[in-house]
């Protein structure tokens, strides 16, 4: 049994202002995400520092404002309905990855249309990217006691303050790990060769919906839904099986005229 290491939510406290590390942690996985464009965009002939740095505002914006509606939507909406002004209280958690997803999707297609490129074009560039801002968000739900595990009797489950004396799995660490470091590497390693229009894109939704699924296993269902369908699934499994479903589609149409479609530009990369 691991103890919780007490860590403040808060990294500094000047007067009124504070500074917490989950927003802390948004501003960490988008800037790397940055980093590892412009890295990406120096690879190619298609893409510039200017350009990346637009594409990650635009899907800062789309992750950020998606990400919340999309919890309240998917999780509480009757709780949000009844206090309207906690909307606005992110730094205390509550974002959705599926509804940061849908918000990241329309970013996407706007800076598409912008640039003249196809969608896939560049959420094919951009889905490599995701997942270290991912590791980044799931260190924050670590750091605010958030979507912590299911009870266990394994060696390293973790005892958290604001759980109970129980020990739990670390799902949050879980999760970082599988949906963070793991699909970075292999969708990284994977993109560096060249690849079919959207294969990139349908292979990201195909793991992420995969390492979501298992993981959720492992987290305890949210106190306010429980399981959900079946008597063990929860929502977070629920979102996850049309990610897998729609990936599997696309990775199998990739190469297809559709997908194979390329706007009038010279973009020719991923």
């Amino acid at each position: 049994m691991i103890n919780y290491p007490e860590i403040d939510p808060v990294l500094v406290s000047i007067g009124p202002l504070k500074v917490h590390w989950y927003g802390m942690m948004y501003l960490f996985g988008f800037s790397a995400a940055w980093g590892l464009g412009v890295w990406r965009a120096a690879q190619r002939e298609s893409w510039d520092k200017d350009q990346v740095g637009d594409l990650i505002l635009y899907g800062a914006l789309g992750a950020v404002l998606g990400g919340r509606v999309g919890y309240i939507f998917f999780y509480k909406f009757e709780d949000y309905l009844a206090q309207p002004l906690d909307i606005f209280r992110v730094w205390e958690g509550g974002m959705s990855f599926h509804g940061g997803l849908l918000g990241v999707l329309v970013a996407i297609w706007i800076f598409a249309r912008k640039t003249d490129r196809s969608f896939f074009q560049v959420s094919d560039f951009v889905a490599p990217l995701v997942p270290i801002g991912l590791f980044f968000g799931r260190i924050g739900n670590f750091i605010n006691q958030e979507l912590w595990g299911r009870v266990t009797d394994l060696s390293w489950g973790m005892v958290f303050p604001l759980a109970g004396s129980q020990p739990r799995h670390p799902s949050q660490l879980y999760e970082a790990l599988l949906e963070g470091l793991v699909l970075f590497a292999i969708l990284w390693i994977y993109s560096a060769s060249p690849r079919p229009v959207a294969r990139i894109s349908g292979l990201f939704l195909v793991l992420y919906g995969v390492f979501r699924f298992i993981v959720e296993f492992t987290r305890e269902p949210d106190d306010y839904l429980g399981f959900v369908a079946l008597d063990w699934m929860t929502m977070g499994q629920i979102l996850s099986l049309p990610m897998v479903v729609a990936g599997l589609l696309i990775m199998y149409l990739s190469g297809s005229q559709r997908f194979d479609y390329q706007s009038k530009t010279s973009n020719k990369s991923n």
